[in-house]
């Protein structure tokens, strides 16, 4: 591994590590605001519970103490759930069992069992949870004041159960969207991957048949006329690099490479030369455009530069010496394009839906909301015909 490749990977480590470290730096201060609020509350909450509760034990420094316990466990609570849990679950049962009055202490154990089942799995979250509902449940029956007894059973236990429901609850929520955002991740870096081997199905598949035509030519001409196979030679060099410079352009795009320089994106404006390129090669290509050239969506205007590529690519490769003719048309809301040879009956493509090249066609043409017909023509030869939805930008 190079230096500069080692650099790049710590650097990518330090700055993942700062931004953990800056994520719980953030938790712990909104987790010691929360802490000062509740302590806050507690004080003033548990004075105006003492009015409420007259039977209630007189309330005094041991009970702000615990008050105070139960609230400021609560700065720790994302780091250190279980410590968080049992700090709340002593000063509370203790502040119970004391009978000091029902008051904004059970909301600070509120927090703490909520956070317990939304951050362990819940395995652990059950047998941290369930000690704690025991020890809770301990005042029901053991009080300095009057035991309530079992009526008190339920309330007591929904101080646990509801806060735990509710944790489980967003914790199961937040793992399936993350779940969802992975998966559609995955399907949208498969659809990438799909459209990239689409790219350099028809670049590289276009390519070849023109350079093994060109080569055929050469070596025909070789041994009779070998001045004439220098052009095909030229023919050849020119194609490949072509071809080449295309398929760099398209593997650009996976490697994010900015140090390369991304050539325009291929459309029909290129269709004249790609014409150009196959006559060298011997194929007679005719092309003949109607209505008014305009500009098109990048999507649609590459798809039916595509069509035009792929369909040439198979009169080379299985219609010989045909001719081909090459028709875009330009209409109010669409744009079509028709690629007709005079081959043999079905001497074009295998046929609609055969072979890689045809089902990426249709694939594109589909996305995008347009038709496809493919299959051979009545009088003999093949015929392709797209169309397309082709509004002007704006």
């Amino acid at each position: 591994m190079t230096s500069s490749a080692q650099m790049a990977i710590q650097g990518r480590e330090v700055d993942g590590g700062v931004r953990r470290a800056d994520r719980r730096w953030s938790s712990l201060l909104a987790d010691a605001v929360l802490a000062f609020v509740l302590l806050v509350f507690g004080y003033f909450g548990t004075r105006g519970a003492a009015e409420n509760f007259p039977d209630a034990a007189p309330i005094g420094t041991p009970t702000y103490v615990l008050v105070a316990v139960a609230a400021l466990a609560l700065v720790v609570r994302r780091r250190w759930p279980l410590v968080t849990l049992a700090l709340s679950t002593v000063a509370v049962t203790a502040y119970l069992v004391a009978g000091y009055p029902y008051g904004p202490i059970l909301v600070s154990f509120f927090v703490a069992v909520y956070t317990v089942a939304r951050h362990l799995p819940i395995r652990r979250a059950v047998l941290g949870c369930a000690p704690a509902l025991a020890l809770l449940l301990v005042h029901v029956f053991v009080s300095l004041r009057e035991p309530v007894g079992f009526p008190g059973l339920l309330p007591g236990a929904a101080w646990v159960v509801v806060p735990f429901a509710v944790g489980a609850t967003v914790r199961n929520n937040r793992e399936a969207a993350a779940r969802d955002r992975i998966e559609q991740a995955r399907r949208l870096a498969d659809d990438e991957r799909l459209r990239i081997a689409q790219e350099v199905h028809d670049v590289v598949g276009h390519g070849l048949a023109a350079i093994n035509m060109q080569a055929e030519i050469a070596l025909h001409l070789l041994a009779k006329r070998p001045e004439q196979a220098e052009t095909a030679l030229t023919a050849i060099s020119r194609t490949s690099r072509e071809a080449l410079d295309e398929l760099r352009v398209t593997l650009s795009v996976v490697r994010r490479d900015a140090a390369v320089d991304r050539a325009p994106v291929p459309g029909l404006d290129q269709v004249a030369a790609l014409t150009a390129r196959l006559r060298q090669t011997g194929l007679t290509v005719t092309l003949e455009v109607t209505g008014e050239r305009r500009p098109l969506p990048v999507a649609v205007d590459l798809a039916a530069y595509r069509v035009v590529q792929e369909s040439l690519t198979n009169v080379l490769r299985h219609a010989g010496t045909a001719a081909a003719t090459v028709r875009i048309g330009y209409l109010p809301a669409d744009v079509t394009v028709e690629v007709v040879d005079t081959g043999h009956g079905g001497s074009g493509p295998a046929g609609p839906g055969d072979g890689h090249g045809l089902t990426g066609m249709r694939e594109r043409i589909d996305a995008l909301g347009g038709t496809l017909e493919v299959g051979p023509r009545p009088g003999g030869g093949f015929r392709v015909f797209a169309r397309l939805p082709a509004e002007a930008r704006g």
